[in-house]
């Protein structure tokens, strides 16, 4: 409802403009709707957004310089989404907005062991999966929410699963207030999907490092359909970003990207052994810019390429 207020059409596709009714009342007020109250001063309020406009100017130079363009859908629903309101410690109960648009972008604490990845990372990942506005999107690991957010600026619908109960919980309340009508969430095992999803997705986009890709999250591709995963061991470097595409008679083919560092995928992940020839990422032979980092809930260290 608050950030709706001033949806209109941005770039042809993004479904909200920059929310020039964001306020700090507004701010507050949706804060206080979505379970997580905070109060601010105007000054405060001020200095968030204040640091915006730079932070936008990096994400347009960094997907530039990484992949020769910036998305104008991807930059549009960057400059919708007010990244303060994702910004929380849950397992504190604590807001966190003076975080938002660091200069030097980096990983931040939820609690329960999850981060909210770094900007650059997530502009990198939201624009190699090339979302449109009749895409169906399922998102694997919910975290702050931040990424399904984003996706749902420019996507028909946006379906995100979170294995963590509390914080899944949590963060299921927070789309309503901002008027995300669009964003499906759900506390469940993401090794498994949303099978119940009919017609399957165009995009899946996995924010927890997998050892393999899970089988079934292939048989809910659509064809044509891109799934984005980090695929490498638990807490070591060499995860590498693997970019899979099903073809229109279902075949899939595998793209090795950029080296990443995320927290694990958790679950059946971790007990189910790999399919014969799924891929295991190896150490990257040399530096790659990293795409996303998620890291545990002392996030400390960037990777290092980025």
């Amino acid at each position: 409802m608050i950030a709706a207020a001033a949806a209109t059409a941005v770039a042809g596709t993004a479904r909200a403009a920059p929310a020039s009714g964001w306020t700090r009342d507004a701010y507050e007020q949706a804060m206080q709707r979505s379970g997580r109250p905070v109060s601010l001063t105007d000054a405060q309020f001020q200095a968030i957004q204040n640091r915006k406009p730079a932070a936008m100017r990096l994400i347009e130079h960094y997907l530039k310089e990484h992949l020769g363009s910036a998305d104008p859908k991807v930059v549009a629903a960057f400059q919708a989404v007010p990244r303060e309101y994702f910004h929380y410690l849950y397992s504190e109960h604590r807001a966190t907005p003076g975080d938002a648009y660091e200069e030097t972008p980096k990983p931040w604490a939820l609690g329960y062991g999850s981060a909210l990845s770094d900007y650059l990372g997530q502009a990198y990942m939201t624009q190699v999966a090339k979302p449109g506005p009749n895409d169906v999107t399922l998102e694997i690991g919910t975290g702050s929410g931040f990424q399904s957010a984003l996706l749902s600026r420019i996507v028909k619908q946006a379906y995100s699963i979170e294995i963590i109960e509390p914080l899944g919980r949590a963060v299921s309340k927070i789309f309503t207030p901002l008027g995300y009508d669009n964003v499906h969430t759900r506390v469940g095992d993401g090794y498994y999907g949303w099978p119940e999803v009919q017609g399957g997705f165009d995009i899946i986009i996995v924010t927890c490092a997998a050892q393999y890709a899970p089988p079934e999250l292939f048989k809910q591709m659509k064809p044509g359909g891109r799934m984005i995963i980090p695929i490498g061991q638990p807490f070591k470097r060499g995860q590498v970003l693997y970019i899979y595409t099903k073809d229109a008679e279902g075949k899939i083919h595998s793209h090795r990207d950029v080296g990443v560092f995320f927290i694990p995928m958790t679950g059946a992940m971790m007990k189910n052994p790999p399919p014969h020839g799924s891929p295991v990422a190896a150490a990257s032979p040399h530096p790659t810019p990293a795409a996303a980092e998620k890291p545990t809930a002392e996030p400390a260290e960037k990777p290092a390429s980025q």
